[in-house]
């Protein structure tokens, strides 16, 4: 214990190290009172009574903005415009011949590639702002002697506004802070809920209506799906790659080995989030046949606790774990690069062969990812069942809990870059915290 106290005393001795922190916390501070902001127009008094907690679409956009959209906050649409957006791009690169160029264009083509992500996000907010100012509307909650027109046109202004701020934080903070600044404010988005989770399990032991012994051996289970979550995402394949030696001028270069990290979980959180943007679509259908016996059937299939519901998600965050896979990880292009560079991978030829052989790792070690993700995705289904109250359900697996711990991650692996730049002892044992390859994501 107190050398984990002293390794967070070096923190603050690093005087650049302690003002990128204190900054975080500061942005983050202000992206937590810009959720609780209410919009102009909004009856307070009916919005708590009118605006309940949503398990379906909207349920799941008010865990990632930290309860901002339930509150009917300036920051309602979160960092989600910018998510959005930053997805189209990256997928129009992998099929776009223009956006594959300005990728291979260096610091320039980024820059192009920032502006159009920057532009997609006002035209997303846009659209999503109208839809929560049509929202708001249909559940009462406008004030009295508003107008409709002015309420619209101010919630789209009011709401893309605070969507174009979080962004710049978070830019700010990824540039200026410590971490992901994207990736950190849907983090405290949805951290900001864990306490009323934690206060509300411990209601229900006080007034007996969840046993003790059961409520402890939950937390023992929870402890134990986070500590598996992190091996999995910190796990990686490693291939090594022989340099051969070339003589340029008086000076040799390569004759060294290096390994390519192939990670276990390459795609990341992104395949749940396809698999729950499309199993939306479903209940959003029903909701224009209610009453029918066609709508109950969709109500009922893709029921958030049905077994249907569990075995399609399941099988379509497989489907889409390969499908992200072999958009983020191209092995032709790693073994262009490597021939060019003069890397061979021991007892395979160069070209082609060093591509099928990357290949043929990479699906094979994708299997285990996917099905890893399938399962955490469908825990808290099935954790429900055993009495656990749907706010700490979420933290069993999921998208939240991925997140969670991959940002995480990626944070403490900058803090312990700087501490051990500096030779200070890191936060970890022998000081150390594996990078996650390709961590600039959002999660």
């Amino acid at each position: 214990m107190s050398r984990l106290t002293d390794s967070f005393r070096n923190i603050f001795k690093i005087e650049e190290l302690k003002d990128r922190i204190l900054f975080t916390i500061v942005c983050l501070v202000a992206v937590r009172l810009g959720a609780h902001i209410t919009l102009p127009g909004v009856d307070y008094n009916e919005l708590t009574k009118n605006m309940s907690s949503n398990n379906g679409l909207f349920g799941l956009y008010d865990l990632f903005v930290g309860g901002a959209f339930k509150n009917a906050a300036i920051f309602g649409l979160g960092i989600m415009p910018y998510i959005s957006s930053s997805i189209i791009i990256q997928l129009l690169g992998a099929v776009v011949p223009y956006f594959q160029k300005l990728q291979k264009e260096g610091e320039d083509g980024r820059k192009k590639i920032t502006q159009m992500t920057r532009l997609g996000t006002v035209l997303v907010s846009i659209g999503q702002a109208s839809g929560m100012a049509v929202y708001l509307e249909k559940q009462n909650v406008v004030a009295a002697g508003v107008s409709p027109f002015f309420f619209v046109i101010t919630t789209v202004i009011c709401l893309t506004a605070g969507c174009m701020i979080m962004m710049w934080l978070g830019e700010q903070i990824t540039e200026r802070g410590i971490g992901n600044g994207i990736s950190l404010i849907i983090f405290i988005g949805i951290v900001a809920r864990f306490p009323n989770a934690i206060l509300t399990e411990v209601q229900m032991v006080q007034t007996n209506q969840h046993n003790i012994i059961v409520e402890l051996v939950l937390w023992a289970f929870f402890v134990a799906i986070v500590a598996f979550c992190v091996l999995i995402t910190q796990g990686i394949r490693k291939i090594p790659v022989q340099y051969a030696k070339r003589v340029i001028g008086r000076k040799v270069y390569g004759g060294v080995t290096q390994h390519i990290p192939m990670r276990v979980n390459t795609a990341g959180v992104m395949p749940i989030i396809f698999a729950q943007s499309i199993l939306f679509i479903p209940t959003t259908i029903a909701q224009f046949f209610q009453g029918s016996s066609f709508g109950d059937f969709l109500n009922s299939f893709f029921s958030y606790r049905s077994m249907g519901y569990s075995i399609v998600f399941a099988i379509m965050i497989i489907f889409f774990t390969y499908f992200y896979t072999a958009i983020a990880f191209n092995p032709r292009d790693v073994a262009d690069t490597m021939k060019k560079q003069g890397g061979f991978i021991p007892g395979v030829r160069p070209g082609k062969n060093t591509s099928d052989y990357i290949d043929n790792i990479l699906t094979h070690i994708t299997l285990p990812g996917a099905i890893f993700l399938a399962i955490v995705a469908i825990l808290p289904a099935f954790v429900s069942y055993l009495g656990v109250t749907s706010d700490f359900a979420q933290f069993f697996g999921g998208t939240s809990l991925l997140i969670m711990v991959g940002v995480a991650l990626d944070t403490l692996q900058q803090i312990e870059s700087h501490l051990t730049m500096r030779n200070y002892e890191g936060l970890m044992k022998a000081g150390r915290i594996k990078g996650r390859v390709g961590a600039g994501g959002w999660g």
